[in-house]
């Protein structure tokens, strides 16, 4: 839990145990409630031992993992763990269906207007919305855990895939693999994470998987990755040299659209490493590593996969003692839209919505907490509440919807463009000896990758 001195400064966080006996004890009050952070009364910062905490940052197109962690001498305790859902997608889609009508206008007998070309100039650095979201959002929660904790660094990491290696078609086999071990690596780590560590022919994960090719090689396939998938070792070798149309011609047509699926994922978080990095080093101390670094962290400290423990495991370390159990989940679902009108499919005007947006003290996404004594919805509901002019509220939560009156109704924590989940995190397995801090583990190979000729 974060916890604030009585002028409001950051101070070293502490276990939900000790919150709540605080709080109950008077010392301390709920200053917010997600995450949940609390403000004593009789202290400040200059009567407290403030160590400090460290922040792991693991980019991702649809999701960045989030870390606070405390570091001591190369090892690492993982204090909170915050999964950020961006909306980059839905971004994408809507300046698509804005490009869409301002096409269809320029092709109906509308008045005239004059061409501006002199204002299409972008500026150096620029990003298109759906990647600048991103970098956005999470440097925005890079300062919300500045105000709550105190952050002494950042590690982040800088790129999990290189697209040009990618779509260079290197070999992946032959005298390649005598050459280091990064040759192959990041087509290997694409297709784990692209095909979701899992065999596209029957479905099982959680085994070794090889590299295989849909059109195979001795039928004139490439080594593109646009021709590769990942497979177990029985359908692999059951496959051959066949192609997949008579391997498995039920599934053909999706392996084949899962195989050619774009880099677009790969590209966005290409795209935006370096303006991440400029943006948090001109607030923190920021520290940059490899995906392969991460990766060699991971599987030497034997933590499970997870956005979350893979920001834990970001930069150099030697052992990690303490995963944390739940995750903050925080995804981005804006602050509303400007639109008043909404038009039916032929685009005429079908509702027109008010133009305020806060009602009897509610606004739309707001955390809110409704008694109802009687009705229907009789019971106590906690959730996000849709506001109405009318006065009757719905407020959804984890087991449906309610509708009640704005009376019964008390605020939480204003809406602030996220929603907040508590998810379990993966089960952590049992952490290394404390030897493997004392160089009894091998070191890293250059890169920081383990040199498989399968993935697991």
């Amino acid at each position: 839990m974060f916890v604030l001195d009585k002028h409001g400064a950051p101070l070293q966080p502490t276990t939900p145990a000790r919150a709540r006996k605080l709080l109950t004890s008077g010392r301390a009050v709920v200053h917010r409630r997600t995450p949940f952070v609390i403000r004593l009364k009789d202290r400040t910062v200059s009567e407290s031992e403030v160590e400090g905490v460290e922040l792991g940052i693991d980019p991702g197109s649809a999701h960045t993992g989030i870390a606070v962690f405390t570091a001591r001498a190369g090892e690492r305790r993982g204090r909170y763990g915050i999964r950020l859902g961006h909306r980059g997608a839905t971004i994408r889609e809507r300046l698509q269906q804005r490009a869409a009508y301002r096409r269809g206008r320029r092709s109906r007998n509308l008045r005239y207007r004059a061409p501006r070309y002199r204002n299409r100039r972008r500026p150096d650095g620029w990003l298109p919305p759906s990647l600048r979201h991103r970098v956005d959002t999470t440097v925005a929660w890079v300062d919300r855990l500045t105000r709550w904790a105190p952050v002494r660094a950042v590690h982040v990491e800088r790129v999990a895939f290189d697209t040009h290696a990618l779509s260079a078609g290197r070999p992946l086999e032959g005298a390649e693999y005598q050459h280091g071990t990064l040759h192959g690596y990041e087509v290997r780590e694409y297709l784990l994470a692209k095909f979701g560590r899992a065999c596209v022919y029957c479905g099982v994960n959680g085994v070794p998987l090889n590299i295989d090719h849909v059109h195979p090689r001795s039928r004139s396939g490439s080594d593109r990755v646009s021709n590769l998938v990942l497979a177990c070792v029985p359908c692999n070798q059951a496959k051959g040299n066949r192609p997949v149309e008579q391997f498995a011609p039920q599934r053909a047509a999706q392996i084949l659209r899962r195989a050619k699926a774009p880099l677009r994922d790969a590209a966005a978080v290409q795209s935006t490493r370096w303006a991440l990095w400029r943006e948090l080093d001109a607030r923190l101390p920021t520290h940059v590593a490899s995906g392969g670094r991460t990766k060699w962290n991971r599987t030497r400290n034997r933590v499970p996969k997870s956005h979350t423990l893979d920001a834990l495991c970001v930069g150099t370390l030697d052992i990690i003692t303490q995963t944390v159990h739940q995750v903050l989940v925080a995804a981005c679902t804006g602050r509303g839209q400007y639109q008043r009108t909404k038009p039916d499919k032929y685009g005429f005007p079908r509702l027109r919505l008010p133009r305020l947006k806060r009602f009897f003290g509610f606004t739309t996404g707001d955390h809110a907490r409704a008694v109802v004594p009687t009705g229907k919805y009789a019971g106590t509901h906690t959730g996000r509440v849709a506001v109405r002019a009318s006065g009757t509220f719905t407020i959804r939560t984890r087991n449906g919807h309610a509708t009640a009156h704005h009376r019964h109704f008390t605020l939480l924590q204003r809406a602030d463009g996220y929603a907040y989940t508590i998810h379990p995190e993966e089960p952590s397995r049992p952490m290394p000896h404390r030897a493997a801090s004392a160089g009894l583990v091998s070191s890293p190979p250059e890169g920081g990758v383990l040199h498989a000729r399968s993935s697991q």
